[in-house]
């Protein structure tokens, strides 16, 4: 990990890679991030940047690999997409953060794009199945809850991310 992370790295800093920060452009080359429809998100919420730049340390690096790993818990893995899937960073999954999320899974092109109808019919569904406490948006427990019912989450998460 140390190694491909000072990889990320100009030459003259890697021999500090220990203290030095990786810019977000050059996370976003990674394999595993370039094709990622929530690669600035990833980014974002495992940066500890006060810049707000998301670059990211080591550490912040290392906290990443851990939870696309296999040995990730499900517990930390619904954790962090959670996190990744609450756009707005306010702890709840509303409409809004639905529908980015939707929008990032099925591309951007028009082909793709959902109509009105379509996209607030399958908000609905999301939440008549997730939102337990009916107050119209998903939090962390609920958004468990529901991942715990879904065998495959592991797998599809590793998609995902």
């Amino acid at each position: 990990a140390y190694k491909r992370f000072s990889e990320l790295l100009p030459r003259e800093e890697r021999e500090n890679a220990g203290s030095a920060r990786v810019p977000k452009s050059q996370i976003l080359t990674l394999p595993e991030l370039r094709a990622n429809p929530f690669q600035h998100r990833i980014c974002r919420v495992f940066s500890t940047s006060d810049d707000g730049d998301d670059s990211m340390s080591f550490e912040d690096f290392l906290d990443m690999l851990s939870v696309f790993s296999d040995s990730a818990t499900s517990d930390i893995k619904s954790h962090y997409a959670f996190r990744i899937f609450d756009f707005d960073d306010d702890g709840t999954l509303d409409r809004k953060d639905l529908e980015k999320l939707v929008n990032c899974l099925t591309g951007h092109g028009e082909e793709s794009r959902l109509s009105n109808v379509e996209m607030e019919q399958l908000i609905q569904n999301i939440l008549e199945e997730s939102d337990i406490d009916k107050d119209g948006t998903i939090n962390l427990s609920e958004f468990q809850h529901v991942i715990s019912r879904s065998p495959d989450f592991a797998s599809s998460f590793k998609i995902v991310l």
